[in-house]
């Protein structure tokens, strides 16, 4: 496997876990989404950029963009449909 490339991360986190109201988060399963897939919903998400602009806000290409946005939607829909707490992982200095 190829070492991870350092990737441009603006998100600050305010929050690191967030869970469905009412339950204990230690009875619940729990979704990690990792720094650079915050980012990436951010930036497609909330900006609304395209991929390729994106990704060159990130420092990646547009494919790993893509791949590392799809990771993150699909964490975050099974998260909320299966009723799982999502933690945020603040990027690892190093």
């Amino acid at each position: 496997m190829r070492p991870k490339k350092h990737r441009c991360i603006r998100c600050e986190l305010r929050e690191t876990v967030f869970k469905p109201r009412g339950i204990p988060t230690c009875e619940l399963e729990v979704v990690v989404l990792e720094a650079d897939e915050l980012e990436a919903l951010r930036l497609a998400d909330v900006e609304r950029l395209h991929h390729a602009q994106a990704g060159e806000r990130m420092g990646v290409s547009r494919a790993t963009f893509g791949r590392i946005v799809e990771s993150a939607r699909g964490k975050v829909a099974r998260a909320l449909v299966n009723g799982h707490a999502i933690e945020l992982r603040a990027r690892q200095e190093g």
